[in-house]
C-alpha cells in the first residue's frame, strides 16, 4: 500500500478548481459586494447623537474659554475622522468633559493657538503609539486611578461652571473659585440663576416623567431638552442675560506654532495624550459590553480594535487641533446614545459629524439664542455624574478607595498629570504593601497544629513563614491553611523542605487552600498508592504539592486528626476533568465514602427518597440529577470564562460560515478531545465520531449514509484539504472484534461493527504486512487491530466518489493517525507501498 499523502497536482487547473469554492448551504454566505448605502437605523441613530452632541459641544467650549466654534470642530472632527477610522465602530468621539480642565489650563497658559498645536502634537503622539500597538497596555491602569481622575475633573467642571449659573466669571483653579464663592453668592444675577434651574430642573425631571406619556418624551434627548427649553423661555421673557455668540468663521483662529518652555509643551502634550487615550480605550471597552448585550449587533459588529481605535482618535486630533478644535476624545454619553438608539454601524457616527458641520454653517442665528447659564449649568450636571457613587462603592470593595481618594484630591488641587502620576504612586505602594504583608498565626485546637497563611506567600514572607513552622512539635499533626492565590518559588521550597522533614520524624502535613486540600505523603506509603485521582498536577496556590489526602471516616482518621469529606478537586487549567467532581456516593460496607459501587450501602437513601438533597436546576422545578447539575456547571463556566475570550471568533464564523480545512473522523471515546490533540479550534475542524472510527464501504445494501453524507459534504460542499481517520489506544470496539463470535442476536452495535469484519481479515491475512508503530511492536492484539483498521479504514475511505474524484484532482489528502491515550502520543500514518508505519510526533516536529 502507498503513503496515505499523495502528491498534490500543482497544476493551473486544479488550483483554479481550488479557487471557486461554493459556500456551504447550511451557513451564512458572505457578504455580497454591493453599493453605499446608509440603514435607516444608522440616520435616526446619528439624529439623536446630534440632538446631544450639539448643546454639550457649545458648553464643553465654553467651560474650557475657548472659542465656541472649537466644540463644533472637534465635534466634526470626531464623526468624521475618528468615526470613519477609528477601531469602534459605534463609538462617538468629541470634545469630552474629562478634557475641559487640561484644555482651561492650556488656554490659560499659552493662548488658544498653542493649545492648538499641543492637540495636533498629542494626535501625533497618539499615532505612535497605535503603531507600536500598546492600545491594551492603557488598560492596565488601575480602574480606581482612572476614575479618581474623572471625579477630580469633574468637581473641577463643576464648582468652575457654578460662577456662570450664579452669572459670574470662573477663576483659573478650583481654590480660587471656592474662595470667590462667597462674593459670588453676594452678587446674583436673577436671569442666569433662572436659566441656569430651568436647565437643571428639566435635566433632573424629563426623565423621570411616568406613564407611556414619560416613555414617549424620553425619545427626546433630555440634554437638548434642557437646552431648548430655557432658550425658548428666555426669548419669550425677554431676558437680558449673556448668550452664545459665534463669530464669522472667516475670523476664526487656527492652530499655531506651539509658543512657550519646551519643557512645559512636553508636558501638555503628554497629559493631553494620557487623558485622550485612556478616556477613548476605555469608552471602546464600555461600547463593547453594550454591544455584547445585544446579540444580535454583537454579531454585526464585532469587538474593537483597540490600537486602529488608537489611530484614529490621532488622526481627529491632528484634524481638530489644525483647524482650530478642541482635543477629541470618545465621549460615553453619546457612544452609549449611539447603541441605545439601534446604530448598526460607523455611518451613524460619520452621519452625525456632518450634521454638525451643517449646523454649524446654517444654525448659527439659532445657535446665538442659547442663553450660557444654560450651557454652564448643563456642563455643571456633567461634571457632577462624572463623581459616580458606584464607582467609589466599586473602589472601597476592593480596597483602593485611599488610591481613589487621593487621585481625586490630586487633580483637583494639583492638576490631571500631577494628580495622575500621585495616584498610580499610591497604587503602586498599595500593591507592594499587599505583596509584601502576609499575616502568618499558629494555634493549637485538640492535638492538631493549624498554622493559618493570610495573603500572598512570597519570599519576603520566607522568614516568618520558617519561623512560624518550626514552632510545630516533631511528630505531630499540623495543618497549614494557605488563604491566598499565589506562592512563589522561595516559599515553595521552604513549604516543601519542612514538609519533608516534618513527615520523616513521625508527624504528618495537610496543606488546604480555597478550593483544594492537599498533604504530604504519609510515611510508609509509596508511591504505587498514590493513584491518579490522589495526585493533582498543581494548587490554588499555584504550586504543585505530591498527594492529597483521600477522604476518611472517623474509623480511620488519626487520633486528634479532623475529619475530611470527599472534595472536588478540579483545577482551572483543567476543566475536562469532570471525573472527580462527581458527588459523594454511599460508601459500602467497610469502604469509603466516594468509592464507586452498584448497590447503597444498607440503610443508603435511594435517589427517590424523600430528603436526599437531589439536584434541582434553578428556575425548573425539574429534577436535573448529578450529571444535569454537572452539565449546569460547566456551561455556566463556559459562559463566564470562556465565552468572552472566544465571542469575537464566534462572530467571525457566525457571518462569514464554516470553512474548516480537515474532516477529523475519530472514535467515540470520550478519552479523545479532537480540538487538543490537534490544537484546532471553533471552524478548524469538521468532525465526525462513531464507535471504532468506521467509514462504511460505499454501495453496500445495508450501509450507513451517515457516515457517506458527512464525507460528501466535507469535500463537495466544504471543499476540506484533507481527510484524517484518528484510531486510538483502547479502543473498545475493537476489543469488541476480537471477542465476537459468529451468530447469536443482532444487537444495533453487531450490525455497525460489521464494518470493521475487513480490519480482522486484514490482520489475519499472512500475506500482508501488519502496520506497525515506529520504535516499538504494537503492545497486544488489540493495539495490532486499532493501528490495522485505520489502514483499512483509509482503503474504504477511497472508495467514495467524492473522494476519489478529488484524490484525482489533486484537491485532497488522506492522513492515518493513532492516538495512544495513556502515554499521550500521536502517532501518523507514513512509509512506502506496503510498509505501513505509525511515525510518532514529538516537539522537535514543530518547526518542521
Amino acid at each position: 500500500m502507498s503513503a496515505c499523502v499523495p502528491t498534490r497536482a500543482t497544476d493551473s487547473n486544479a488550483n483554479a478548481h481550488r479557487t471557486k469554492r461554493v459556500h456551504p448551504p447550511h451557513s451564512p454566505p458572505p457578504p455580497p459586494r454591493r453599493r453605499f448605502r446608509v440603514a435607516g437605523a444608522d440616520v435616526s441613530a446619528s439624529i439623536a447623537v446630534f440632538l446631544i452632541a450639539l448643546p454639550l459641544s457649545l458648553g464643553i467650549a465654553l467651560a474650557t474659554g475657548a472659542p465656541l466654534q472649537a466644540g463644533l470642530v472637534a465635534a466634526a472632527a470626531g464623526g468624521l475622522v475618528a468615526g470613519l477610522l477609528g477601531g469602534c465602530p459605534l463609538q462617538v468621539s468629541g470634545p469630552a468633559a474629562g478634557l475641559t480642565v487640561v484644555t482651561a489650563d492650556l488656554i490659560h497658559r499659552y493662548g488658544w493657538r498653542t493649545t492648538c498645536a499641543v492637540t495636533v502634537l498629542a494626535g501625533l503622539a497618539q499615532l505612535a503609539l497605535g503603531c507600536v500597538r500598546v492600545a491594551r497596555t492603557a488598560l492596565a491602569v488601575s480602574p480606581a486611578i482612572v476614575h479618581g481622575m474623572l471625579a477630580g475633573i469633574g468637581v473641577t467642571i463643576a464648582v468652575a461652571q457654578l460662577h456662570i449659573v450664579l452669572g459670574g466669571t470662573p477663576q483659573s483653579s478650583v481654590l480660587a473659585n471656592l474662595r470667590a464663592l462667597p462674593a459670588q453668592l453676594a452678587d446674583l444675577h436673577p436671569a442666569d440663576v433662572a436659566m441656569s434651574v430651568l436647565t437643571l430642573a428639566l435635566l433632573l425631571l424629563w426623565p423621570r416623567v411616568p406613564g407611556r406619556l414619560g416613555h414617549l418624551m424620553r425619545k427626546i434627548p433630555v440634554a437638548l431638552v434642557a437646552v431648548a427649553g430655557a432658550t425658548l423661555t428666555a426669548s419669550l421673557a425677554g431676558l437680558s442675560l449673556a448668550k452664545v455668540d459665534l463669530p464669522s468663521w472667516s475670523s476664526h483662529a487656527l492652530a499655531g506654532l506651539p509658543e512657550g518652555p519646551v519643557l512645559g509643551i512636553a508636558a501638555a502634550v503628554l497629559t493631553t495624550t494620557l487623558v485622550c487615550s485612556v478616556q477613548s480605550l476605555l469608552g471602546a471597552v464600555a461600547v463593547d459590553k453594550l454591544i455584547a448585550g445585544q446579540p444580535g449587533l454583537s454579531a454585526r459588529v464585532g469587538r474593537s480594535d483597540l490600537n486602529r481605535e488608537l489611530l484614529g482618535q490621532g488622526a481627529a486630533n491632528i484634524v481638530s487641533g489644525a483647524l482650530g478644535g478642541l482635543p477629541v476624545a470618545g465621549v460615553a454619553v453619546r457612544s452609549s446614545a449611539n447603541v441605545q438608539a439601534g446604530a448598526v454601524s460607523r455611518n451613524s457616527t460619520m452621519l452625525h459629524g456632518v450634521l454638525v458641520v451643517v449646523a454649524a454653517l446654517l444654525m448659527v442665528p439659532v445657535l446665538e439664542l442659547i442663553p450660557l447659564a444654560s450651557l454652564a449649568a448643563l456642563v455643571m450636571a456633567v461634571g457632577i455624574q462624572m463623581v459616580s457613587l458606584h464607582h467609589i462603592r466599586t473602589v472601597t470593595r476592593h480596597r483602593e478607595v485611599l488610591v481613589y481618594a487621593v487621585t481625586t484630591l490630586g487633580v483637583v488641587f494639583l492638576g490631571v498629570l500631577e494628580g495622575v502620576l500621585l495616584g498610580v504612586t499610591v497604587a503602586v505602594a498599595v500593591a507592594l504593601n499587599r505583596l509584601a504583608h502576609t499575616r502568618i498565626t499558629h494555634d493549637e485546637k485538640e492535638g492538631v497544629h493549624h498554622v493559618h497563611v493570610r495573603g500572598q506567600l512570597t519570599f519576603l514572607a520566607v522568614p516568618r513563614l520558617s519561623r512560624i513552622l518550626h514552632l510545630v512539635p516533631q511528630g505531630t499533626h499540623a495543618v497549614v491553611e494557605l488563604d491566598g492565590s499565589f506562592m512563589d518559588h522561595a516559599a515553595y521550597e521552604s513549604l516543601q523542605d519542612w514538609q519533608n522533614a516534618h513527615t520523616a520524624r513521625g508527624g504528618s502535613a495537610e496543606l488546604t487552600g480555597r478550593r483544594t486540600a492537599v498533604r504530604a505523603t504519609e510515611p510508609g506509603r509509596t508511591g504505587d498508592e498514590a493513584t491518579p485521582a490522589d495526585t493533582p498536577a498543581g494548587t490554588t496556590t499555584g504550586a504543585p504539592v505530591l498527594t492529597t489526602p483521600p477522604a476518611r471516616t472517623t474509623a480511620d482518621a488519626p487520633a486528634g486528626a479532623p475529619t475530611t469529606s470527599t472534595a472536588c478537586r478540579c483545577h482551572p487549567w483543567t476543566p475536562w476533568r469532570n471525573h472527580q467532581c462527581d458527588h459523594p456516593r454511599s460508601a459500602p460496607p467497610g469502604g469509603h465514602p466516594g468509592e464507586p459501587t452498584d448497590r447503597p450501602a444498607p440503610g443508603a437513601a435511594t435517589p427517590g427518597d424523600a430528603g436526599t438533597g437531589t439536584d434541582t436546576h434553578p428556575g425548573t422545578g425539574k429534577d436535573t440529577g448529578p450529571g444535569g447539575h454537572q452539565l449546569a456547571r460547566g456551561i455556566s463556566a463556559f459562559q463566564r470564562n470562556t465565552a468572552p475570550l472566544v465571542r469575537g471568533e464566534l462572530a467571525r464564523l457566525a457571518r462569514e460560515g464554516q470553512r474548516p480545512s480537515q474532516l477529523f473522523l475519530t472514535c467515540a471515546d470520550s478519552r479523545l478531545v479532537t480540538s487538543m490533540i490537534t490544537s484546532s479550534g471553533p471552524g478548524d475542524l469538521f468532525v465526525v465520531r462513531n464507535v471504532g472510527n468506521l467509514v462504511p464501504p460505499p454501495g453496500e445494501e445495508s450501509g450507513d449514509d451517515s457516515v457517506a453524507a458527512a464525507i460528501e459534504y466535507a469535500v463537495d460542499v466544504l471543499r476540506v484539504r484533507s481527510i484524517t481517520v484518528c484510531g486510538h489506544s483502547g479502543c473498545g470496539a475493537m476489543q469488541a472484534l476480537l471477542n465476537s463470535e459468529p451468530g447469536g442476536a443482532q444487537t444495533p452495535l453487531k450490525r455497525w461493527l460489521r464494518h470493521g469484519l475487513p480490519s480482522l481479515e486484514r490482520m489475519a491475512d499472512d500475506g500482508r504486512p501488519w502496520a506497525r508503530l515506529t520504535g516499538r511492536a504494537p503492545a497486544d492484539a488489540v493495539e495490532q487491530l486499532c493501528l490495522t483498521n485505520v489502514v483499512q479504514q483509509l482503503e474504504h475511505l477511497r472508495g467514495h466518489e467524492s473522494v476519489a474524484r478529488a484524490l484525482r484532482e489533486g484537491a485532497l489528502e488522506l492522513h492515518g493517525m493513532y492516538f495512544h491515550v495513556g502515554e499521550a502520543q500521536a502517532y501518523l500514518l507514513t512509509g512506502e507501498e506496503g510498509d505501513d508505519v505509525f511515525d510518532g510526533v514529538g516537539v522537535a516536529d514543530l518547526s518542521a
